[in-house]
């Protein structure tokens, strides 16, 4: 069995806002409130051995103005994030501790935008290997951009090469305690090089803010009897596994792809997906496959499982119908009634009486 890695990826960015309200006796004017705002990122990137993003600056954005924080920690005034080392729950902060005043706001992220093979920018490393020391070798270096760009509330990256991830819709920061998620649906939003293009491109419109204060996570293992039959039904030998959520009730014939266009009939579009990945002990023994979704709103969803991420691509659509066996993508088991609640991970395994071997 060959695995390779999958193409689509569910990257988050863990936004935390801890406010403390400011007061004033009753003959005085009313202060401003105020908080402090941290800002990390996380979650599963796949189908390349490094994505790094170089990030430049956030700025919120409100009708009263903008505050910017400039997120450089080196001298070169970036700081490198590669996404696929904060997977799941983990987090990278990218801004910690910053007095922000309540009201609503919007937000932009800037990145320096790369479009040749430079490990000093923004990049993706993609068909490497790991050597006996974990280190990888081999592999294509290629450039990784934002086609978005401009200001944010007249704050924003002004250099050349700066591209901008803006999440539009509205939030809002109240005193007491705030935290929000800014989660990238990557496996619609990164695409491999493509035409004449000779570097990846990060699209813009693939992120959403939720509040954390309202989610929870999923994880699990998968048996290996689940990945052997999927395996077998899609036959060939490279295979990629991911877990992809779904709407509640949503029925294992009608699990769709990823896709820029719209769904026909009883087809239901994924929410996200995640990577499975191999689980080793200390000495790099494998124990299993498992998977994560780190921030999930909390709601009862479906699950599905496949062999064959690799090849859903979102710019098209890749569900094999019945009677056509040439497309290369299929839901291949399903799992219902996965509820998410606050603050917990919910275990829901492939298939669910499965019993993982280091329980």
């Amino acid at each position: 069995m060959k695995n390779i890695k999958l193409t689509s990826l569910s990257i988050a960015i863990a936004t935390s806002i801890m406010l403390s309200g400011c007061g004033s006796d009753s003959d005085s004017t009313p202060e401003q409130e105020f908080g402090t705002f941290t800002l990390g990122v996380s979650d599963n990137p796949a189908d390349a051995n490094i994505v790094n993003i170089a990030f430049k600056q956030v700025v919120l954005k409100n009708s009263e103005g903008s505050v910017s924080f400039d997120v450089s920690v080196g001298e070169d005034g970036l700081q490198h994030v590669d996404l696929l080392s904060v997977q799941g729950q983990n987090v990278e902060t990218l801004v910690s501790g910053q007095s922000v005043a309540v009201g609503e706001y919007q937000m932009c992220i800037y990145m320096q935008n790369n479009e040749i093979s430079d490990t000093d920018s923004s990049y993706v490393l993609s068909g490497a290997s790991k050597d006996d020391n974990g280190e990888y070798v081999g592999g294509v270096v290629e450039g990784l951009v934002t086609n978005s760009n401009g200001s944010c509330g007249g704050e924003g990256a002004d250099e050349d090469n700066t591209g901008r991830l803006f999440f539009n819709k509205a939030f809002t920061i109240a005193a007491g305690n705030n935290a929000f998620v800014a989660e990238f649906n990557l496996s619609k939003g990164l695409q491999a090089p493509h035409g004449n293009k000779e570097y990846w491109t990060l699209k813009p419109t693939s992120v959403q803010l939720v509040n954390n204060a309202e989610v929870g996570a999923i994880a699990g293992q998968i048996s290996p009897e689940t990945m052997a039959t999927c395996e077998a039904n899609a036959g060939g030998s490279a295979f990629s596994s991911a877990v992809y959520l779904y709407p509640s009730d949503t029925a294992l014939d009608d699990m769709a792809d990823f896709r820029s266009g719209a769904n026909v009939l009883t087809q239901v579009a994924p929410i996200t997906s995640a990577r499975v990945n191999p689980i080793e002990d200390a000495e790099g023994n494998n124990l299993g496959y498992g998977y994560e979704f780190g921030f999930v709103v909390a709601d009862t969803y479906s699950l599905g499982y496949t062999c064959l991420a690799q090849n859903d691509d979102p710019e098209l659509s890749n569900v094999r119908e019945p009677e056509d066996d040439t497309l290369p993508f299929f839901i291949d088991s399903a799992e219902q009634d996965v509820t998410v609640v606050i603050d917990e991970t919910t275990t829901r395994h492939f298939p669910e009486s499965f019993v993982p071997s280091d329980s």
